[in-house]
């Protein structure tokens, strides 16, 4: 129930993957070159991460079916993107285009989560609202990680372009990310042999909703995508930098999230994790919309820089370990 690429009038969304189709999950072997093996699939513009568990590969301590403790490997950003969807209807109102989808990451002795998507555009707009429920479909309490990875690279993607958000703070991810967190928010044109860098913010929301916003725009502000969502849903947020050759895909990911993408076992030890009880669900609501005026991007961040003004930023120039784990 990822997002291959998508369209809004002139502009295209999305990025140049040097995985240029779509992969049948029984190609993807998740555990291969050390965990990394998800990256055979990565071409989605929106592609969800999760749901038992996302973020770095890494080695996590689980219990078995007798109630034993014992290590296991995760794998780069879990599992929900190479399952497919069990069940699938798209309905077409008078208003909107409304997908809905469900996809279940199960096992015996195991995580029993269910995902249940409902993807709605309205006719006349350039919006889009993913609204996420996933449930624990078993008695146990169970854990639960999301991560949107939402990719762009040209036309919005450039020398030039920005990413305006409202922050707290934000710090570095690793030592090769505190070489660019001088120009954290900008982005340079596509550079042969570019090593990734990647940034963890701790944003601002509106009192009360807690809703925040985050966008993407070009050099010239006439092109822009942006995020809605709540805190409440999305506590933290990254910001993968990956601006190199084309033929290697030029691309920045911008990654709302249930918690920060390090190892589960990282993200447990500092509370970031969540546990589902039996039965419960937890719903969740992201809308992403395409600005193409110059206008509406002003209003954009003018709304950004109210948010702003409510807090002072802080930029780290080193990494934070509550926030990262290197």
């Amino acid at each position: 129930m990822g997002i291959w690429k998508g369209q809004c009038g002139d502009i295209s969304i999305g990025w140049d993957s040097p995985v240029k189709d779509p992969v049948n999950p029984a190609f993807i072997n998740l555990e291969e070159r050390g965990g990394l093996g998800w990256l055979k699939g990565f071409n989605e513009w929106f592609v969800r991460c999760g749901v038992n568990s996302m973020g770095a590969p890494g080695i996590d301590t689980v219990l078995d079916y007798s109630g034993n403790e014992f290590e296991v490997p995760l794998t780069l950003h879990g599992k929900i993107a190479n399952i497919p969807a069990r069940a699938v209807c798209l309905e077409i109102t008078e208003d909107a285009i409304i997908l809905k989808g469900e996809v279940d990451e199960t096992m015996m002795f195991g995580p029993a989560l269910r995902l249940n998507t409902e993807i709605r555009t309205e006719f006349g707009t350039g919006a889009m609202t993913i609204t996420d429920t996933v449930t624990n479909l078993g008695n146990n309490p169970q854990e639960h990680e999301m991560l949107y990875h939402i990719n762009y690279g040209e036309p919005l993607l450039g020398k030039g372009s920005s990413l305006v958000a409202p922050f707290k703070q934000v710090a570095p991810r690793d030592p090769r990310s505190v070489e660019g967190i001088d120009t954290f928010d900008q982005y340079g044109a596509p550079e042969i042999g570019f090593v990734e860098q990647a940034y963890k913010y701790e944003l601002v929301g509106q009192r009360g909703s807690r809703q925040t916003m985050v966008m993407l725009r070009n050099a010239e502000g006439d092109k822009a995508s942006l995020l809605r969502y709540s805190l409440n849903d999305f506590p933290c947020f990254t910001q993968w930098k990956n601006t190199a050759g084309k033929a290697d895909g030029y691309v920045t990911g911008l990654e709302p999230a249930t918690n920060y993408p390090n190892s589960r076992r990282y993200e447990r030890s500092k509370g970031r994790v969540i546990t589902l009880a039996g039965g419960e669900s937890r719903t969740t609501q992201l809308t992403i919309d395409t600005l193409d005026t110059k206008k509406a991007i002003k209003a954009a961040e003018v709304e950004i820089k109210k948010l702003q003004k409510t807090v002072k930023a802080k930029v780290h120039p080193l990494p934070v370990p509550r926030l990262s784990d290197c």
